[in-house]
């Protein structure tokens, strides 16, 4: 406590007259000066732990509601497999010298072959406008679809596939033919892989399809 005269401190709780300047202590005003002290360290404490309080129940609920959130919330990562829907699962790769023929390798649905067995396709190709591309047919009986649709130009028109092996199959339109979609197919056994040249020119769309015999 302090002297009220010279504002010394005075260390004995208890004393009766200041050390300093001889002042007589009243004690009633040295009890008071100790009870609003320790009413205030009493608040100050009470706030700090209803802070802490606060705190603590706002990151209990925040981490409640993210909780829920994701327990409720779909998943993002879902994917959709269309084998299940009974559709096609492909594969588009890029390797001719326009930008715009495509090779899409699918597991489509089987056909009769002519040896009565089926055909399975193994690679369809596809594009639009001029350009060529090579493809590589395997060993076995396999079946080529061609069909293309070509651009009102007035101009020669074509899409042929030749072979290695000498096969060739393609379709074509002269200046006075009807712009419409034309179609060609070859067949053939091979023992061993057999190149194939995709040559198109002027079409608005096109497309090669590779089969096997199974």
């Amino acid at each position: 406590m302090k002297c009220t005269k010279c504002g010394n401190d005075i260390k004995k709780p208890k004393a009766k007259f200041c050390p300093h300047c001889g002042e007589k202590i009243n004690q009633d005003s040295n009890d008071s000066q100790l009870t609003t002290t320790n009413n205030n360290t009493w608040k100050s404490e009470n706030g700090m732990i209803i802070a802490i309080t606060l705190i603590v129940i706002v990151i209990i609920v925040g981490i409640t509601a993210v909780y829920f959130y994701n327990l409720f919330e779909p998943s993002s990562n879902q994917v959709y497999n269309s084998d299940d829907a009974g559709g096609i699962s492909s594969e588009v790769k890029q390797s001719s010298s326009n930008e715009n023929a495509r090779e899409v390798k699918s597991s489509s649905s089987d056909e009769k072959s002519s040896s009565g067995g089926s055909w399975k396709s193994i690679g369809s190709f596809s594009g639009s406008g001029s350009g060529s591309k090579t493809i590589e047919v395997p060993a076995g009986q396999i079946r080529i679809d061609l069909s293309a649709y070509p651009i009102k130009n007035y101009a020669t028109n074509h899409l042929y596939v030749s072979g290695s092996n000498g096969k060739s199959a393609g379709v074509d339109w002269g200046p006075k033919s009807a712009v419409a979609t034309r179609s060609d197919s070859l067949s053939f056994t091979s023992s061993s892989t057999t190149t194939f040249t995709i040559n198109y020119y002027e079409t608005v769309s096109w497309n090669v399809q590779v089969s096997v015999g199974i």
